[in-house]
């Protein structure tokens, strides 16, 4: 970024999140995925203190080509997953601008989220605490890196079949 970047409106980030979980909410993996940068990652450490995801065994740690790998294998009409549709809705709430670099444009955002998943017949419930590092492009943000960490990442959990 060669100017200072003006610090973001908090609706405006906001209003980009939910964008990514509305396209998550209707299973456009393929919308949902152009929301993040090539470099980008997702991430769910396996417990609350987790530092980081190649210390320690984490839910999953993604980098971009593993994300595009899910999002193709997910629609896919071999996939075991297409044998059922799943449904979900996210809310989004205390969405807080953690930190604004104005030389790069960069952002961190931490917001708590719930989910409410139906697959198979079966309704589960999560809950948790977002934080994304974004990265201004052009007029709109890019996810550079996503860290979800669920209320129950240190308990037995069922396979999370979709991103939260």
């Amino acid at each position: 970024m060669t100017e200072t970047a003006v610090k973001p409106d908090i609706r405006e980030i906001e209003e980009f999140l939910y964008r990514e979980a509305d396209f998550l909410d209707r299973g456009d993996l393929d919308g949902w995925i152009e929301l993040y940068t090539e470099d980008a990652s997702y991430w769910m450490p396996a417990s609350p203190e987790q530092t980081d995801p190649f210390t320690h065994i984490s839910l999953f740690y993604d980098d971009r080509l593993l994300m595009e790998i899910r999002r193709i294998n997910f629609g896919h009409e071999y996939a075991a997953s297409m044998a059922h549709p799943v449904r979900s809705t996210h809310i989004i709430g205390n969405v807080r601008l953690q930190s604004f670099d104005a030389a790069t444009g960069e952002a961190r955002v931490t917001s708590n989220f719930h989910v409410a998943m139906y697959y198979r017949g079966e309704q589960t419930l999560y809950a948790g605490r977002y934080t994304h590092d974004l990265v201004r492009q052009g007029n709109d943000w890019k996810i550079r890196h996503k860290r979800v960490d669920i209320l129950t990442c240190d308990a037995p959990l069922k396979s999370i079949i979709i991103y939260l």
